[in-house]
C-alpha cells in the first residue's frame, strides 16, 4: 500500500502508471478506498483534500489532445471571463464521446496539424499542460469564429493586435497552414 504513494503526482493518482509495475487491482482499489480518493476521470483519482485542476485532469484523460480555444484565449489574456467549459483539440477520427459527455468542448483537426503551435504551459494550479501558443490560438479563433460571440471575438483580435509579444510571421505561417490567412489578413490590415 505504501508503495502506491510514489505514484501520486500533484495529489493525482493515474492507475495506468501503477499497472506498469504489476500492482494488483485489489491493492489499488483498497488504497483508493482507504485514502477516500475521488474519481475525476477513467483511472484518475485525486486526494480528498485536493482541489481538482480540471485542465490538468483533462490533459491526463486525453494525452494526445491540446488545450485550446476558450481556455487558451483566457490564459493569454485575450478573453476577460473564465470559460464555462474546458476546451480541447484532438485529431479527426478520435472518438470524443466520453469527453463531450463529461461536459468538455471538443474541436477536431487533421492529425498533421494537431501539434502545430503546441506548447507546454504552467497553469494557475502549477501543473504543466499542453496548450497552443498565442499565434495558434488566434488562428483557432478565426477558424471557429462562428462559435464565439462577436464581442469576445473582437476583444481577442484587438487585444492580440496591441500585444508587444505578438509574432506576425509565425501567425501568418500558421494561418496559411490552417487556411485562414486571407480572413486574418483582413482583420489585421484594419487593426495594425
Amino acid at each position: 500500500m505504501e508503495k502506491l504513494k510514489q505514484y501520486i503526482d500533484n495529489d493525482v493518482l493515474e492507475v495506468k502508471k501503477t499497472n506498469k509495475n504489476n500492482v494488483s487491482k485489489q491493492t489499488i482499489y483498497n488504497f483508493i478506498k482507504r485514502n477516500h480518493m475521488e474519481k475525476v476521470g477513467p483511472g484518475i483519482y485525486i486526494m480528498p483534500n485536493a482541489l481538482e485542476d480540471e485542465m490538468y485532469t483533462l490533459s491526463l484523460r486525453c494525452p494526445n489532445g491540446v488545450i485550446s480555444h476558450d481556455d487558451a484565449l483566457y490564459y493569454y489574456g485575450l478573453m476577460n471571463r473564465e470559460p464555462i467549459k474546458h476546451t480541447l483539440t484532438i485529431y479527426t477520427g478520435y472518438k470524443p464521446t466520453l469527453l463531450t459527455n463529461s461536459g468538455y468542448k471538443i474541436y477536431t483537426i487533421k492529425k498533421d496539424l494537431l501539434y502545430l503551435g503546441k506548447n507546454s504551459v504552467v497553469n494557475q494550479f502549477g501543473h504543466k499542460v499542453p496548450m497552443y501558443d498565442l499565434e495558434r490560438t488566434i488562428c483557432d479563433l478565426v477558424r471557429s469564429r462562428s462559435n464565439f460571440e462577436i464581442q469576445d471575438y473582437s476583444f481577442a483580435i484587438k487585444s492580440y493586435a496591441k500585444r508587444s509579444d505578438k509574432d506576425l510571421n509565425r501567425l501568418m505561417t500558421y494561418a496559411k497552414a490552417l487556411k485562414v490567412d486571407k480572413k486574418l489578413q483582413e482583420y489585421l490590415e484594419i487593426l495594425l
